[in-house]
């Protein structure tokens, strides 16, 4: 029972979530349960309040784990960082609950309350200040057609404390005007200029193209905006006209970028995406062009206008969740110049607000004047930023993983003591891992625990045996087989003439030095341990020797 000297925090992970078992599992071998009282009292000094955000943050962090990351968490009860959105996520819940807390409780509690929001709010400035990627504002490139949408946008009702520049390296981007605070707005648009499904309902083209079986929203909004584009009436006329005439995505590359990403996960992620675009483009847009050329004029409907569109909404439709509960893929002017960060300013947005009928854009860490405010576009490999985006970023992405072709089925542990399954296996750098000793390697475990099972299920793991150290050996000769045939399948790069590289070349060639250097990462990972596990071998078997 809460009391005047003391009240409690419950931190509760949901039985809905789709990883409890997993996560139930984690914070059990760290000590807690899946539900934890945290008790705050008023006359606790500081070393309290240090000890209780620690432990309120063990278990947040894990509640707030996503399907990766829980992959690659480890269960060495040291590991207190999984990523910096993982971070982000964690701090915030814990101010959320603090907030709840304080609207429902009694004067006694305020200041314990308090304080611990304030000791919360002080580490996520900080964690902003150590991973901050300093954007450099480029001041001689002229803003005035963006500007106008600015004004234009403000006429309809936005409010925005960002200004749009152009950034270093990313283009253009939004600035703070001010310094922000966490759960300031940063940009509000109304749903009124919010670029749905509704805008093409009244339209001639809809009317035709609800008639195709299997056509979906997104598609029709697709060719509903290759047409706006160039429609001098349009609503959204000054949208448009800020949009760029060439998206340099994925996408868009060159015969000599493809040939760079030969034996890497993104020559096969834009093959892919290129025939599926070009079989959609060839089974739809000649019929309607033939059929309706007053509808569909074929002068607007070409393979490079199809192109621009699909890299238009690729890159720049936002997912959002309406008053009706409807999920809708929208455009959203000016939001669109808001870029992706790995540490982001801006983690959720995707609802709109029923109270206002607008979307909100609030901070979830502090933003200060001139400062980009940047967003973060979801959990995305940089394969996949590059393909539907056009960039790689800045920083050790922990979504950059390398999918292993190896049943995820894993066999039964002895004593009927249950196993953790996942259905795929992956690796990434080994570098983002902080326990490469014996039996860890910086490797994920379940990779580690699935293919010692596969080979000897009757073995202890984790234990310096004999057979478990030799049964390590032949997993990690397995590992060190994939990756180092990977690199050689990926061949070398020639970085002779990269000054005189396309962007598209440029962008090849970081990608696949990245997916070479994960690769090298665990291929090293795995001849350090081999070194380590033939040193406990050695003295494993003079023990039995000396007998």
């Amino acid at each position: 029972m809460d009391t005047d000297e003391e009240c409690s925090i419950v931190l509760e992970l949901s039985e809905n979530d789709p990883f409890f078992d997993k996560k139930k599992k984690l914070l059990q071998s760290k000590g807690f349960s899946s539900k934890e009282r945290i008790y705050l009292r008023c006359s606790s000094g500081p070393a309290w309040m240090n000890d209780t955000v620690r432990i309120l943050l063990q278990i947040a962090r894990i509640m707030q784990l996503n399907e990766l990351e829980l992959y690659f968490a480890e269960d060495d009860t040291k590991v207190e960082f999984y990523s910096p959105r993982n971070e982000l996520e964690a701090l915030n819940s814990i101010v959320l609950l603090t907030d709840k807390s304080l609207s429902s409780c009694t004067d006694f509690h305020t200041n314990i309350l308090q304080g611990l929001r304030e000791t919360i709010l002080d580490l996520i400035s900080d964690f902003g200040d150590q991973n901050n990627v300093k954007g450099v504002i480029e001041k001689y490139h002229s803003c005035d057609q963006e500007e106008c949408l600015v004004e234009w946008g403000k006429s309809h009702g936005v409010k925005t404390q960002l200004k749009i520049a152009y950034v270093e390296g990313a283009g253009r981007g939004m600035i703070a005007g001010k310094d922000l605070k966490v759960g300031d707005i940063a940009l509000e648009i109304p749903a009124s200029i919010i670029i749905s499904e509704e805008l093409v309902l009244e339209t001639d083209m809809y009317r035709l193209l609800k008639e195709i079986d299997g056509i979906s929203s997104e598609t029709i909004l697709l060719l509903w905006s290759m047409k706006e584009k160039y429609n001098c009436d349009s609503k959204f006329k000054t949208y448009f006209h800020t949009l760029p005439e060439k998206f340099n995505t994925g996408l868009s590359f060159g015969i000599e970028a493809i040939t760079i990403l030969d034996g890497t996960l993104l020559f096969e992620e834009i093959m892919q995406a290129r025939q599926h675009l070009h079989a959609q483009y060839d089974e739809l847009i000649p019929p309607l062009c033939n059929g309706y050329p007053d509808i569909f004029p074929p002068e607007l409907y070409t393979w490079e206008k199809f192109l621009w569109a699909c890299e238009l909404w690729y890159s720049n439709s936002m997912k959002i969740m309406y008053s009706d509960g409807k999920l809708r893929t929208c455009l959203i002017p000016l939001a669109g110049f808001l870029n992706h960060s790995l540490h982001p300013h801006i983690m959720h947005y995707g609802k709109v607000d029923p109270s206002t009928n607008s979307l909100k854009f609030c901070l979830s860490r502090p933003c200060r004047a001139g400062e980009e405010c940047c967003l973060s576009y979801g959990n995305l490999s940089s394969s996949h930023l590059i393909t539907f985006y056009g960039f790689v970023p800045q920083g050790d992405n922990p979504y950059d993983v390398i999918p292993l072709d190896i049943d995820g089925s894993d066999v039964d542990s002895i004593e009927n003591k249950p196993v953790v399954n996942w259905a795929t296996h992956m690796v990434r750098g080994t570098w983002l891992s902080t326990n490469h000793d014996i039996f860890y390697y910086g490797l994920p475990s379940p990779l580690l625990d699935h293919l010692r099972r596969s080979r000897s299920p009757l073995l202890q793991t984790k234990t310096f045996l004999q057979g478990n150290l030799e049964n390590e050996l032949e997993v990690l000769g397995d590992l060190t087989y994939i990756f180092d045939d990977m690199m050689d399948n990926m061949g070398d790069i020639d970085l002779d003439n990269r000054e005189s590289f396309n962007w598209d070349e440029k962008m090849a060639v970081d990608y696949k030095n990245l997916q070479r250097r994960i690769a090298h990462s665990v291929s090293t990972s795995c001849h350090n341990g081999f070194s380590m596990l033939k040193n406990e071998l050695l003295k494993c078997m003079a023990e039995d020797i000396l007998g």
